[in-house]
């Protein structure tokens, strides 16, 4: 058998030979030597194509007597015979000049990603994924942009099923996320419980399949003043394919290694769920789990003869649970199982020579399904040992809920572009997105209604609707000193923020007649055998009320100012005004200033000052939940309160307004042949953060609540994160076999708190160490990554070693016993500290191209299999012997990809 298998190998190397089969590379420029990003590059007659890189420079291989075809829209399409020529380069002179590539970050179209006055990534989607296995955006930008930071949560309602991400340390909700340079809607969830980004809502970036995305753009700088709110950590800007020929897709398949390492059980001191595959909640032995299986296309074909195109991408993405060690409260640790389809489209049509007409959007479904915490079961005459939120007659050995969840992200977005008799150019838009989140609790009861109690459970849910229309105008004046862009414009944007309620099992409180109770006065609740009362709603998630439900709007508009003048073509300065005016809360201005000088051809100096802001969201003005927090193993009854609540207001807690941001940023870029280096430093002061306090527990105002305790979004602490980012890259051809390309990234980041605004408030009831510890966890000290891969013409191979810095968290050993005095959090600093240490991850993957239309990757992350450092305390905030830090908690993934093109 593994004979045969070389032989064929053999064989269809020798066969590929014989086909004259040449490495093709270049550069593309345009007339006034600028080198040109994203021209595509195709053999004409086949689908066979690639485009050129932010540098101008492409790679295909080809037949020796092949035609290339150079099209890029705004250029006329160039034809060059081949001829067995190894090095071809083309200047393209223009055309109709629409659509020209600009980066995030600079509005001018004459600047490339390495001449920017702020730093930016640029990274190849459609590589990373062939080479790594990775099949979501976030996974892609955890090990591929260096102050980027995505973990996947377990435990934690929502945020199991999306991913909360970051730039730079700062909230989920503090970058902000575009789509061919139009603004993206987030995500309606809100992050509660023990997990990054608490209190914040972010874009959903894995709601966008991978497999339509051309290139990603990471602004890592303060750019409220170009784009609005949410920017405050940065830009991330996603690029649709546009190519116009041909059918690509690939089918990926792999799974996750069960085996954990030896100790676990030993040292824990207690009975330990889902080691090294067996005693799993799920009742089966194995060695693999979280079987992923994803199968992408991408067609695009071209529309009438100037250029216009339709690109469209299908994604079906499936995968499994995985099933970490976990305690009798926490059998079904493990990330969260997935099934989902995705449907992108992106297509521009000229009309005329001087107006383009472009349209792109899409659909994401996703069915996820995670499990809670587990419930022990119900014992009759022990109150102490027994669980009443178990239905001893539905689950007499207890049960884990599954929390699962219908989420559909629709968007949609139009718009026309005409350059004018006089030059300027002229852009208007409208996007629409939505994102609707609908909870159903699985295996699950509502104990109050005893035996009566459903096991499923429709428990509502949330929605986030936005509309963005916006104009803007642009040109470049080649005769002003070296060369002035100035672009301005207008922005008008709504939002829509609603709760819907789930069936009334899912949140209800029944009598002893069960009946729900409307009325405490005259109606008893039901109670066990033990004569305690019974918990209502649905366990592990409870259902939105009709009390729940919100249906809340506003407004806003923006108008701004950015330009960018090359005073000398060794000097430019950039600068930026905007505007912006809130129907609920007021406006605000702010301002960029940027700079890059080159010292030489090689080395240029850049930097930034900025002030920033972000609007509250709507969530965290109107979103409100009474909720069973779960400490500990044990369920505390809490009310999340709105904003605008007279429970909020009760308790001392003011109106939230935006936070407000300055930024700072200097750092050098240098580029010598194949070797291009980058190092910027930054400061970013946050005044008024929204935080999501801890409990408060005055029992005069919570009774009648029916709950424990009570939390609220509040405007809680000023912050100030300072860091370093470096991105270092080198690339050579090694005669002619192949080429070695080597990269370094990495991030130093200090998170401090500088102030924590409690006002009269005790400060470790309004925001203690625990949720000290979550704010700074998504600021890691550190993370470098050294990638290095090899590619020739038929092979690749490719090595990542990533190293994560040592993440502390505060447990909920801080919760069950919370301290009210600087004394009692001394005392408990000691016993509730989870250090979790520095881990180096490595990935490694090897492909082959099995004729011009195939290729095959094998590959495997995190192949030595770290994992956090165990705690062994039982007290950790995810319930499992670790918690989910930046590696996460998977261990090692093994996969294959076989990549089409036709």
């Amino acid at each position: 058998m593994r004979l045969s298998f070389f032989l064929t190998l053999a064989f269809v190397f020798h066969l590929n030979i014989l086909l004259g089969q040449l490495t093709v590379t270049g550069t593309v420029v345009d007339d006034s030597g600028q080198a040109l990003a994203g021209v595509n590059i195709v053999e004409k007659g086949t689908s066979n194509g690639t485009a050129t890189d932010f540098d101008g420079n492409y790679q295909i291989s080809v037949a020796q007597n092949a035609t290339l075809i150079f099209s890029y829209i705004g250029y006329n399409t160039t034809e060059k015979i081949v001829d067995g020529n190894a090095i071809i380069n083309i200047t393209l002179e223009e055309g109709m000049l629409l659509s020209e590539v600009q980066v995030v970050g600079s509005r001018s179209p004459k600047r490339t990603a390495t001449d920017t006055a702020v730093p930016i990534d640029v990274l190849d989607v459609a590589e990373i994924a062939t080479t790594t296995g990775k099949v979501e955006v976030n996974d892609i930008l955890q090990y591929a942009a260096p102050s980027f930071n995505a973990s996947k949560q377990s435990g934690s309602d929502g945020a199991d099923h999306i991913v909360p991400a970051s730039l730079r340390g700062l909230g989920p909700d503090q970058t902000l996320v575009l789509i061919n340079g139009k603004r993206r809607h987030q995500s309606s969830l809100v992050n509660i419980f023990g997990t990054r980004g608490r209190g914040n809502s972010g874009t959903d970036l894995n709601a966008i399949p991978s497999s339509a995305i051309k290139r990603i753009e990471v602004l890592r700088d303060g750019a409220s003043a170009q784009y609005g709110s949410d920017a405050i950590a940065g830009v991330i800007n996603i690029v649709l394919k546009d190519n116009s020929q041909g059918f690509t897709g690939g089918i990926t398949y792999g799974g996750n290694s069960t085996a954990i390492g030896k100790g676990w059980a030993e040292e824990s001191g207690e009975t330990l769920y889902n080691v090294e595959g067996k005693n799993r909640l799920d009742g089966k032995n194995r060695n693999f789990d979280g079987i992923t299986t994803k199968i992408d296309a991408n067609y695009g074909m071209a529309l009438g003869q100037n250029g216009g195109f339709v690109n469209i991408t299908t994604e079906l993405l499936s995968k499994e649970k995985t099933l970490r060690p976990g305690f009798s409260w926490r059998k079904g640790y493990g990330s969260a199982a997935v099934d989902g389809f995705n449907f992108m489209i992106n297509s521009a049509v000229p009309v005329g020579e001087n107006t383009e007409i472009y349209a792109f959007g899409g659909r994401n479904f996703r069915d996820t399904d995670a499990n809670a915490f587990s419930r022990d079961a119900y014992v009759q005459g022990d109150a102490d040992a027994s669980d009443n939120r178990t239905v001893p007659s539905l689950y007499p050995n207890g049960f884990t809920p599954r929390i699962t969840s219908l989420i559909t992200d629709v968007s949609v977005s139009a718009g026309i572009r005409h350059e004018m008799a006089n030059g300027w150019n002229v852009d208007f838009n409208n996007t629409y997105g939505k994102n609707n989140f609908h909870y159903y609790i699985k295996e699950s009861n509502n104990a109050s209604m005893k035996e009566a109690s459903p096991t499923d459970f429709d428990a509502g849910g949330h929605f986030l609707a936005m509309n963005t229309t916006g104009l803007e105008f642009n040109k470049y004046f080649e005769d002003i000193a070296s060369g002035l862009n100035i672009a301005y414009g207008l922005e008008y944007r709504t939002e829509n923020f609603g709760i819907f309620a789930g069936e009334e099992s899912s949140y209800a409180l029944y009598d002893n007649n069960g009946t729900p109770i409307s009325n405490p006065a005259s109606q008893t609740v039901a109670t066990d055998g033990n004569g305690q009362d019974l918990p209502g709603g649905s366990q592990g998630f409870p259902g939105y009320s009709p009390d729940n439900e919100v249906d809340r709007s506003r407004s806003n508009y923006g108008i701004y100012v950015d330009s960018e003048l090359n005073i000398t073509d060794d000097f430019m300065v950039a600068g930026a005004l905007r505007f912006e005016d809130y129907s609920d809360f007021g406006n605000t201005f702010n301002f960029k200033l940027a700079s890059r000088y080159k010292i030489n051809n090689d080395l240029s100096l850049r930097g930034s000052i900025s002030t920033g802001f972000r609007a509250p969201s709507l969530a965290q003005l109107y979103y409100n939940l009474i909720f069973n927090n779960i400490v500990a193993g044990e369920s505390v009854p809490s009310l999340l309160s709105a904003n605008n609540s007279t429970v909020t207001k009760a308790f001392g807690i003011g109106q939230l307004n935006e936070e407000k941001a300055f930024n700072a940023s200097l750092g050098f870029t240098y580029k010598k042949k194949g070797f291009t280096a980058t190092i910027d430093a930054y400061s970013i002061t946050v005044k008024d953060r929204i935080i999501l306090t801890d409990n408060f527990t005055d029992q005069t105002v919570l009774d009648p609540l029916k709950v424990d305790a009570a939390q609220f979004f509040a405007n809680g602490v000023d912050t100030r994160t300072s860091g370093l980012d470096m991105v270092f890259s080198y690339e050579t051809w090694v005669g002619e076999a192949g080429k070695i390309k080597v990269g370094l990234i990495g991030n130093i980041n200090d998170l401090k708190i500088k102030e924590i605004n409690n006002g009269n408030l005790n400060q470790f009831t309004f925001f203690g160490p625990f949720s000290q510890a979550y704010l700074k966890a998504a600021a890691p000290d550190y993370k470098f990554g050294l990638n290095m891969g090899y590619s020739s013409e038929k092979f690749d191979a490719n090595l990542s070693l990533t190293q994560f810095s040592e993440v502390t968290l505060q447990d909920f050993q801080w919760v069950e016993t919370p301290a009210t005095t600087q004394a009692e959090a001394d005392a408990l600093f000691p016993v509730a500290t989870d250090i979790y240490k520095a881990k180096m991850v490595t990935d490694a993957s090897v492909g082959y191209k099995l004729n011009s239309n195939l290729k095959f990757t094998v590959g495997a992350n995190n192949l030595f299999n770290i994992y956090p450092t165990s705690q062994f305390d039982g007290w950790t905030d995810q319930g499992g012997l670790a918690d989910s830090v930046q590696m996460g908690s998977d261990g090692t993934y093994v996969f294959g990809r076989l990549n089409f093109n036709f």
